[in-house]
């Protein structure tokens, strides 16, 4: 036999080649397991091992077995939080100085984490360790969230092996729209058979853990469960709400002073520690009705009990690791909040979160009638600002805001092999970009000079671990700087200068002062631990130098130009985003386009449009054409046996519905949407035709429009209405469309010709 390959080098047969395996990187010997959890909203005071009135058994055993940090900060919004979390930078270094949806082409608020700044997961995945990420996410930028991509800023491009969840801001826990991987799923069970979002997300974290374990032991694992709870909605089963029946009657000015009476038995506070002053413009309990007492009461109740809940499942997670023997081996952070509690609700709170991003308030009449649905899917709330302020104890204020409302969470840590110091405070100063560095100093590992290639910007966190076991330890975070939406702040030497430019609950912009008109206050932590005591007047000096550390850090770290806008940014034409369709005027879908979120989504707001499905009915036909949105916000485009039907949600409060009057024949037609928008400003009206093959079938006029958001959970799908419906006149589920669907077409800022008006007839107003 000849040898085909003459040329190719031998090994002498007696060559050994045992030395040379190919292995996989291996953790570090001790290496921990590291678990991170993070819940939503959830302010300083509202915990049970804070201080506060919402049972968290389990975070209480964690802190029992490990140390509970009294100043601990985080930025005061979702996104930035989360990008400091996982790279250990600050906000605006790494482009994320507000939420993704509000991004803009400045360089601290583009959203695009740089290739520079390695996430955790990637540098611990670098090293040995299996990764995965369960539940919101919220740093992609939604350009990107789709099924295009690119998926570089997905989690599994973020270093992360696995993940199952939500890309955005909030996810309705009773229909939510979810990923694994890069694909869309949604989850097998309803409501009605028990289903909630916050059960399923510890659930495929648990058995990504058992998965891991049984594999591959021998290599230690970072998971991280980030909960949509507590954040809005406010969705949970009645039995948790019920269980705080009339624990909330007294008020929150009561509250208040309930929770920092046991903030200082527990010896988080000092005892000197008085109330913050009550932030102006928000009503006192005595202040309120009887009737608006009974509803404020009652959207606390569903708040704690949410709270309860979202804490039970951690405590499946943390049975689980102890039933499979590496609990004691498993670093747990446990942060009770990305930001403060937040006042997003007003001063009345609401069951449909997107009125008051938009400006409008609730009628406390109406949530009055409809007190019992609280927490179920009909639902979308958000508690009062009053109850906010009360979960803030001892604090000032709310997220967005760089006061320590905004800024001040309780983090629990425990690691039962690596932590010897039980049940124990710590007091030392620390931020959330701190939670990387303690990481790896925990791994044994340096913070790369390189990652992928790229030159890696520093790391701008401070471990902590230096406090595990010394509570006397002095401070080694001293400076500090905090910014969201105008709001500024800087933490240096024991000293804190604020400025509030803005209210968290008006989020449509409304305010044209200059940001230097803006009023500093000062405070001095050692005296004045919650910032009751403004000093600026005393000490302008000292207030004068805390503003120039403030710019000097502001500059450093891409916080200029400042840009005070909330809601208007959630329109990427007003915001100045990348348009995903390239200023397209004309889009076409086929039947199976699905799953696309608002900014994926033929961008329809403030614009007249039209909107061509080339369909085929059969007798009887039912289901949705296209659809964007849901029970809290959007549009349908759909037919009930026949008929065709076009439907207006606005912000869940108005419901304006076109009916075509009589089936449409069997066979094929073009059934087409006329939007004819007033112009003006954002939210004008607008006249609605409905056509079939040309004909007018029916016409209705939609008095207000969707100026900004339609949703940030729901999406738009060809075919069928995803999530919660856009109308009560089809199901939640089971409502695809039972002909045929050739393409649909939109073209926007064009209306044609509208017809004749033979058989036409006019819409039907409805209220929810």
């Amino acid at each position: 036999m000849t040898d085909e390959h003459p040329d190719r080098t031998r090994l002498p047969l007696d060559v050994d080649t045992s030395a040379r395996p190919i292995r996989p990187v291996s953790a570090g010997r001790g290496a921990p397991n590291v678990v991170v959890v993070l819940i939503d909203d959830m302010g300083f005071g509202a915990s049970s091992p804070y201080g506060g009135p919402c049972e968290m058994p389990t975070a209480q055993r964690l802190a029992d077995e490990g140390l509970r940090y009294s100043r601990f900060h985080v930025t005061s919004l979702c996104s930035p939080t989360r990008q400091a979390l996982m790279t250990g930078r600050n906000h605006h270094s790494v482009g994320m100085g507000v939420t993704s949806e509000m991004s803009t082409p400045e360089p601290g608020y583009h959203g695009y984490r740089p290739a520079s700044a390695a996430t955790i997961a990637q540098i611990l995945g670098g090293n040995g360790y299996c990764t995965a990420a369960v539940g919101k996410w919220h740093q992609t930028p939604p350009v990107e969230v789709s099924p295009s991509g690119p998926f570089q800023r997905w989690p599994m491009g973020e270093g992360f092996d696995y993940f199952y969840g939500f890309m955005g801001a909030e996810m309705n826990h009773w229909y939510p729209q979810l990923y694994q991987g890069r694909y869309a799923v949604e989850p097998d069970k309803l409501p009605e058979d028990g289903y909630h979002l916050s059960e399923d997300l510890v659930e495929k974290a648990i058995s990504w853990i058992e998965n891991q374990q049984a594999i591959t032991p021998e290599r230690p694992f970072f998971t991280y469960v980030a909960f949509g709870a507590t954040h809005a909605p406010f969705h949970v089963a009645a039995e948790w709400r019920d269980k705080y029946a009339g624990r909330f009657d007294v008020g929150w000015d009561a509250q208040r002073e309930a929770t920092l009476a046991r903030q200082k038995e527990l010896g988080l506070v000092p005892e000197t520690t008085e109330l913050a002053p009550w932030a102006e413009g928000v009503p006192h309990w005595d202040d309120l009705d009887e009737i608006e007492q009974r509803v404020a009461a009652r959207f606390m109740e569903t708040y704690a009990g949410f709270a309860e809940h979202t804490d039970a499942q951690v405590g499946r997670l943390v049975d689980a690791l102890e039933d499979m023997g590496v609990l004691d081996d498993t670093l747990i952070f446990y942060l009770l909040g990305d930001n403060g509690a937040s006042g997003e609700g007003g001063p009345r709170g609401t069951f449909r979160e997107h009125l008051v991003g938009h400006g409008i308030q609730d009628e406390t009449a109406d949530m009055a009638a409809r007190l019992d649905t609280l927490g179920d899917p009909s639902t979308y709330a958000i508690y009062p600002v009053g109850w906010a302020l009360a979960m803030n104890t001892p604090y000032p204020w709310t997220k967005q805001l760089a006061h320590l409302g905004g800024t001040r969470d309780g983090m629990i840590v425990r690691w039962g092999n690596g932590i010897q110091a039980r049940g124990e405070v710590r007091h030392q100063w620390h931020h959330v970009i701190d939670v990387v560095p303690t990481i790896l100093e925990a791994a044994g590992l340096p913070a790369p000079e390189m990652y992928g290639g790229v030159a890696q910007q520093p790391i701008e966190g401070t471990s902590l671990a230096y406090s595990f076991d010394d509570p006397a330890a002095p401070d080694r975070r001293t400076t500090q700087y905090f910014e969201m939406i105008g709001n500024r702040g800087v933490y240096h030497e024991g000293w804190t200068a604020v400025t509030r430019h803005g209210i968290p609950w008006e989020m449509v912009h409304t305010s044209d002062r200059p940001f230097e008109q803006d009023r500093w206050e000062l405070y001095d932590h050692g005296a004045d631990w919650s910032q009751a005591r403004d000093l600026a007047a005393e000490h302008p000096e000292r207030l004068a130098d805390l503003q120039r550390i403030f710019d000097r850090e502001a500059e450093k770290h891409h916080v200029f130009p400042l840009d005070d806008r909330v809601t208007e940014r959630e329109n990427p034409d007003v915001a100045g985003r990348l348009d995903l369709h390239l200023g397209r005027s004309s889009l076409s879908f086929g039947p199976r386009v699905g799953r696309l979120t608002e900014e994926a989504a033929p961008n329809v707001k403030n614009r007249s449009h039209a909107i061509t499905a080339d369909l085929e009915v059969v007798t009887g036909t039912d289901g949705v054409v296209v659809a964007q949105g849901g029970r809290f916000g959007g549009w349908s485009l759909y037919v009930v046996n026949g008929v065709p039907h076009y439907a207006y949600n606005y912000l869940g409060r108005d419901l304006t519905v076109v009916r075509g009057g009589k089936p449409m024949a069997p066979g094929r037609h073009d059934l087409v949407v006329r939007f004819t928008y007033d112009g003006g400003p954002p939210g004008s009206g607008a006249d609605v035709s409905l056509e079939v093959d040309g004909a007018v079938v029916g016409t209705g006029r939609i008095p207000v429009t969707t100026a900004y958001y339609f949703s940030f959970d729901e999406t738009f799908n060809v075919g069928v209405d995803r999530g919660t419906p856009v109308v009560d006149d089809y199901l939640p589920v089971r409502n695809a469309f039972e002909g045929l669907i050739h393409r649909v077409r939109f073209d926007l800022d064009e209306v044609a010709d509208p017809g004749s008006d033979d058989d036409r007839e006019h819409q039907v107003m409805v209220h929810q």
